[in-house]
């Protein structure tokens, strides 16, 4: 009978160590589930507004509820690069679960702010070629993975595209925010491009908005304006309010496109634009984010391009007298009419 006992008392005290084991871990799983994470959210661009309304519409299909286990601080600015570090470091300060920021120069910001820390990056609409941004898109490295903005590929297909919409634009102006980082990357893929079709195009970085009308305004005082086209590639100036309404008055005066990205800002719009989903590439960063806040490290799961997204403002081809092959409006993902 002792001996049964004692063997009875081992197995006692085993069993209540075991449950004890799961007790505690039940305990920690449902003090993971009932946490309210934080989540700062950078948007660098009031053009890009629908990437975060996307990401939040996202994460609470995926269970994450406002205001009940997540609680968001949504920042906006117009890039403003000081505005994007005040923002970032507000972030770290609240030790926020994680950050989410775009475009292409509020994620390189948010990547030099949480240098050292643990607090993980998701970027959207951002330009991963010629930054250290990323290691490589299969291996993002360090607390930082996102959505890949396919800039290169959207430079080609806009070529292509107002090639065949508007055959006379051989000579094709492009303004840009000077030393923007994402620039070169595109203008080198395109230019072999334009050569082959024996457009010419004439670069025009400009610091401001205020600099951008200077530079029209030379080309309003010639005898020829010089360009048959306005080209907005992947960069903050041209979807700015100031420099956009000044360039839509000097294509309007001119009777000439603005084409590349579609913007409509009162009576003024460009031709047709490719970009990308900004609601789908919000939805897309969701998914990277619940991976995230599940434990998977950031900097383990990989890139994701954004798919383009194709746009044509049929009534303002029609306005200009520009003929509309039926090719081209079966590519259109939406078309404007």
């Amino acid at each position: 009978m002792t001996s049964q006992l004692r063997i009875t008392s081992k197995h006692l005290t085993l069993i209540l160590a075991r449950l004890l084991v799961i007790f505690l871990f039940l305990n920690s799983c449902t003090k993971h589930k009932s946490e309210v994470l934080h989540v700062g959210i950078l948007s660098g661009l009031n053009y890009l507004t629908e990437i975060g309304d996307g990401f939040k519409s996202k994460m609470t299909e995926l269970g994450y509820i406002d205001g009940k286990n997540i609680i968001y601080d949504h920042q906006k600015t117009e890039f403003n690069t000081t505005h994007y570090k005040n923002v970032l470091n507000s972030f770290i300060n609240n030790n926020v679960d994680l950050i989410f920021a775009f475009p292409t120069e509020a994620s390189l910001e948010a990547k030099l702010a949480t240098r050292g820390t643990n607090i993980p990056v998701i970027f959207a609409h951002t330009n991963v070629e010629c930054s250290d941004l990323i290691q490589s898109t299969a291996k993002p490295g360090n607390n930082i993975t996102g959505v890949r903005f396919p800039g290169p590929d959207i430079g080609l297909q806009s070529l292509e595209i107002m090639a065949e919409l508007v055959p006379k634009a051989k000579r094709v102006w492009i303004p840009y925010q000077r030393n923007y980082p994402t620039v070169e990357n595109q203008l080198n893929v395109m230019y072999p491009l334009a050569r082959s079709m024996k457009i010419k195009l004439e670069e025009a970085p400009a610091t401001d908005a205020t600099e951008l009308k200077s530079l029209l305004e030379t080309h309003e005082k010639a005898t020829d304006i010089g360009m048959d086209a306005i080209l907005i590639i992947a960069e903050p100036l041209c979807v700015a309010p100031g420099a956009f309404e000044a360039m839509s008055l000097f294509a309007k005066k001119h009777k000439i496109p603005i084409l590349g990205a579609l913007v409509t800002i009162g009576d003024h719009g460009t031709l047709f634009g490719i970009n990308v989903s900004q609601f789908a590439t919000g939805e897309q960063a969701a998914i990277l984010a619940d991976k995230i806040l599940k434990g998977t490290p950031a900097g383990s799961i990989p890139v994701v391009s954004a798919k383009p997204y194709f746009q044509l403002n049929y009534k303002l081809a029609q306005e200009l007298g520009l003929k509309v092959s039926k090719g081209l409006l079966s590519k259109a993902n939406e078309i404007i009419r």
